[in-house]
């Protein structure tokens, strides 16, 4: 029998690791940044074009390579990051498997231009799917500049998984905000599509956190610091009342590397037992430094999970740290039981020193129980004594006061119990009588017998297709607001809005103006309450940076499924009468009643011939 092993063409190899190593074009940003940052630079450029799927070009003023680096480094498992396998519990930089730009150039077509600071000329080498096509002297600035352009152009599988281009370009600048946050003392700058998204100047820790979010987040900020023999941790959390009900501002960072842990998440989150809404979440900006032997974060090909030695120590600190901070700055509430406040000496009065006791005038002969309430005596009315200052009272005669407990007599006919009606009765099968059950489901008759409807779901698919109309057909009434509402967002959300500004219009939005990190509202949809605004809008925009599940490519499609989710009548609302039959009424007046815009039951309708057979089968 023939042999059948055979060791993998490197092509292929290469394109196996790239698997791994490049999921999606942020992959290839999130590479590039950290190889960037551990050359030495002061001042890193990140170029984009169609999310990435074109072009990622990141351009340093690092130390730069030499020839023959310039061309080992494209190598498998070529690193100058470790040495030995001890290196990997002592690393203090970004890259060290050695995997990623031999990924990267087997997977699309790489430009590489590099000089280091000592020589004259640089050097140019272009690759095609791991081929090397040239390499050449080149006149290029001190640093590296790699250009990665269509990407997968060899693994058209591959390719087709992306997402949009408003997906994954959310997940670049994520990459982005998560390197630029941990490296605040390095100048970044990012262009998407020749606009540009950020332009970061090197400050300090807060400067950067503002600059990343927005102007805004200045005031939300809370700083924690605490310094211990087994972690030092610095950072800021924001306070509980900008809590968001999305996911997306929690940031750890261990020895100036991204993390994620939900382990360290759940220490965080209790020190805010109480602060919270339900269903918010904090944000917070965390920067822990611990001794690089007690880690391993080789774990993981995208080196954002990390092992630690002594998790539940790092549990305890952090919990205690950021709750102190809160309570340090009067963000947590304070109880004292030893003391009312209400019973302090007002302030203006604390030196006041009084000579003799106060006299209090008490009159012996009154007896509140002595009179009635007062009674105008009829031969001593007001206009009799039009010059007395008091009225003559009589007393109410109390003798009869059984009387007061029996049936009171009264000229309204009474009526039976028997001969009362009530409101859960059927009047006949076709009244469409309803009724709530549980806050949650709309029990209503039919000819043939009941439906029950899932009040959430049906409303949903009301509004659905009422926005749909609006932003297709016809405009949407807005009501006008009395004084404009100013919300801020982050830049990306800012020229997210910018695109969707005309659809949301046609729902009702009305803008005042749009900046570089504000909207200004003055106009809103009649179905919506101005306390409700920023809410809609984070969560539409979050669906539409997501793709909300079930949804077609339409962006318009998305807007009408976002806002209806938002809107809709929520579980555990208590609905009139009318309220029900306007919600059953307008549910089976749409064109698809029977699912929901994500494709999930409205109703369930059950005839008289099933409702029979429940109560005669037999137990």
């Amino acid at each position: 029998m023939s042999d059948i092993i055979q060791l993998l063409p490197d092509h292929v190899a290469n394109q196996i690791a790239a698997g791994e190593v490049v999921q999606r074009p942020a992959s290839v940003v999130k590479e590039l940044l950290e190889n960037a940052i551990d050359a030495g630079a002061s001042q890193i450029k990140l170029i984009i074009k169609d999310a990435g799927k074109t072009l990622i070009q990141v351009i340093d003023d690092g130390k730069g390579m030499s020839v023959t680096d310039a061309r080992l480094c494209f190598e498998r498992h070529a690193t100058s990051k470790i040495k030995d396998a001890q290196d990997l519990f002592n690393l203090n930089t970004k890259g060290f498997r050695g995997e990623a730009m031999a990924s990267i150039a087997a997977i699309a077509h790489v430009d590489l231009k590099t000089r280091q600071e000592n020589e004259e000329l640089g050097t140019c080498i272009k690759i095609e799917g791991s081929k090397i096509v040239s390499q050449e002297v080149d006149a290029t600035s001190k640093g590296t500049s790699v250009a990665v352009k269509n990407l997968f152009y060899n693994i058209p599988a591959r390719r087709n998984f992306l997402k949009s281009d408003t997906v994954e370009t959310r997940h670049i600048v994520n990459e982005f905000q998560r390197v630029a946050l941990a490296h605040n003392e390095i100048g970044f700058s990012m262009n998407h599509n020749n606009s540009e998204v950020y332009n970061l100047k090197e400050g300090n820790l807060k400067q950067r956190i503002v600059a990343v979010l927005g102007g805004k987040t200045n005031e939300k900020l809370v700083p924690i610091e605490e310094h211990t023999d087994v972690i030092e941790i610095s950072g800021f959390a924001a306070k509980p009342e900008f809590s968001k009900k999305k996911r997306g501002e929690q940031f750890f960072f261990v020895n100036d590397r991204f993390i994620k842990s939900s382990y360290l998440h759940h220490a965080v989150t209790s020190a805010f037992d109480g602060l919270l809404g339900s269903g918010y979440h904090p944000s917070y900006f965390l920067y822990l430094r611990v001794p690089p032997e007690s880690i391993d974060i080789n774990i993981h090909p995208t080196k954002t999970e990390i092992k630690f030695d002594n998790e539940k120590v790092l549990y305890a600190i952090i919990r205690a740290s950021v709750k102190h901070s809160l309570g340090q700055y009067n963000v947590a509430p304070v109880l004292d039981f030893n003391r009312d406040s209400s019973m302090d000496t007002p302030y203006a009065l604390s030196s006041t020193s009084y000579s003799s006791t106060p006299n209090i005038t008490v009159d012996p002969n009154f007896n509140p129980f002595e009179t009635s309430a007062p009674k105008v005596s009829s031969s001593h009315s007001p206009s009799s004594h039009s010059n007395s200052n008091h009225y003559n009272y009589q007393k109410e005669n109390t003798d009869n006061w059984e009387a007061l407990y029996t049936t009171i007599e009264t000229d309204e006919p009474s009526f039976s119990q028997s001969e009362m009606s009530f409101e859960s009765d059927f009047e006949n099968e076709t009244t469409g009588k309803t009724f709530q059950i549980q806050r949650k489901y709309i029990l209503s008759s039919i000819k043939s017998g009941v439906v029950l409807i899932h009040q959430n779901l049906a409303h949903q698919r009301i509004l659905y297709e009422e926005f749909l109309e609006n932003i297709t057909v016809k405009e949407a009434p807005s009501q006008q607001l009395l004084f404009p509402v100013e919300i801020s967002f982050e830049k990306q959300d800012i020229e997210l809005i910018k695109e969707l500004q005309e659809d949301l219009e046609n729902t009702g939005f009305l803008f005042d103006k749009i900046t570089k990190e504000s909207i200004v509202v003055k106009g809103i949809p009649t179905t919506i309450t101005e306390s409700q605004i920023n809410i809609i809008i984070e969560q539409l925009l979050d669906d539409l940076k997501d793709e909300i599940p079930e949804t077609s490519f339409s962006q318009l499609d998305i807007i009408s499924k976002s806002l209806a989710k938002s809107l809709a009548i929520k579980t555990g609302n208590t609905l009139s009468g009318k309220e029900q039959e306007n919600l059953v009424n307008n549910l089976f007046s749409c064109k698809d009643p029977s699912i929901s815009p994500f494709g999930k039951k409205t109703f369930e309708t059950l005839t008289i011939g099933e409702l029979d057979k429940i109560f005669t089968s037999k137990i």
